[in-house]
């Protein structure tokens, strides 16, 4: 579909804005002018067009379709529900912008024989399935990673890590181990990237509608109770200290662009080292650090309850697709303090 319209664009050979005559393209429901066209070959016209299209991609969503559930933040941002979104059409221009996806996940001592391999032929099944993906396994015991098959565009690298003695300095210390990576090779190769705890297992898609500048996600066991029951850390000590918020956010996935996730791991790991220093230790780790951060640095979308789901939890009346589910967890064998 093609319209006329009169607008004021930038003129490289005046070097004002000036009013012109755009011929604009329909495409997937957004209108762009003629530069804006997959057959553009001026390459700031291009990146002008990919950051339009990421910047909009969310404007079709219907929140209507879940009239239940909350489906915005206060400030805008979508919550991700089944039913509010076509993934046809998220596939297609993600596909179009040549969106790829790193994944990071810890498998470190007992955890990666427990849960390591569901965790990735699952995730090979339903994760991102269509964009190019790369596993970043970071373990103590990279021969003992299982070897998986893998389609076309996926990859898998395996990176070994110190095996700290508390598991609570494992969860802490991820937060450098994964700014480094990003800086060292992601931020050179990907797009987006998203962190998981390793201890779950997909069960349904969990696709291109899930990314965006910065994604956090509602804590299943908290997303329906009052603000102040979350469990933020209320220690004045600490840097993760919290006397209120929004939302109550789990760590077990964080993601966005590659920029946007290394601001995050940054300002998390400095806040951790500070606590350390003064011989301080956040309630929940890298999790309250993580809530701090997205207090003061709101996320762009949030991901529902759905794609982090605990079937302990009896009320299950918001849920129509768990996309992914906490595996059965042994602590008492699997952390050592």
């Amino acid at each position: 579909m093609l319209l006329l319209s009169t607008c004021r664009t930038f003129c490289v050979r005046c070097n004002h804005l000036k009013p012109v005559l755009l011929h604009c393209h329909d495409e997937g429901g957004f209108f762009f002018p003629f530069f804006f066209r997959n057959d553009t070959h001026e390459p700031n016209l291009l990146v002008a067009r990919e950051k339009h299209l990421r910047r909009h991609i969310d404007d079709r969503l219907n929140y209507e379709a879940r009239p239940h559930v909350q489906t915005t933040a206060p400030w805008k941002a979508p919550i991700m529900w089944e039913g509010m979104f076509d993934v046809h059409f998220y596939d297609k221009l993600h596909i179009q912008l040549r969106s790829s996806v790193a994944l990071t996940v810890f498998a470190v001592g007992r955890y990666l024989d427990v849960y390591c391999k569901n965790f990735l032929t699952s995730a090979e099944k339903h994760f991102m399935l269509g964009l190019p993906v790369t596993y970043y396994v970071f373990t103590d015991s990279p021969k003992q990673v299982p070897t998986i098959k893998l389609g076309p565009e996926r990859s898998l690298k395996v990176i070994q890590v110190e095996r700290y003695t508390r598991w609570q300095d494992i969860s802490m210390m991820r937060m450098r181990m994964i700014s480094e990576i990003i800086e060292s090779e992601i931020a050179h190769s990907f797009t987006y990237v998203f962190c998981f705890d390793v201890d779950q297992v997909f069960k349904g898609r969990f696709g291109s509608e899930a990314l965006g500048d910065s994604v956090a996600l509602l804590h299943a066991h908290y997303y329906k109770k009052p603000s102040h029951m979350f469990t933020y850390d209320k220690n004045p000590k600490s840097q993760a200290f919290m006397a209120t918020g929004d939302f109550y956010y789990h760590a077990a996935i964080f993601g966005g662009s590659w920029k946007n996730v290394k601001n995050l791991t940054d300002a998390c790991y400095l806040s951790i080292t500070q606590d350390k220093s003064n011989d301080v230790e956040a309630l929940w780790h890298d999790e309250s650090h993580l809530n701090k951060y997205f207090w003061l640095n709101k996320p762009s979308k949030l991901l529902s309850p759905e794609y982090c789901w605990d079937w302990q939890i009896a009320d299950m009346s918001d849920i129509r697709l768990v996309r992914l589910e906490w595996a059965p967890k042994h602590y008492d064998t699997l952390r050592t303090e």
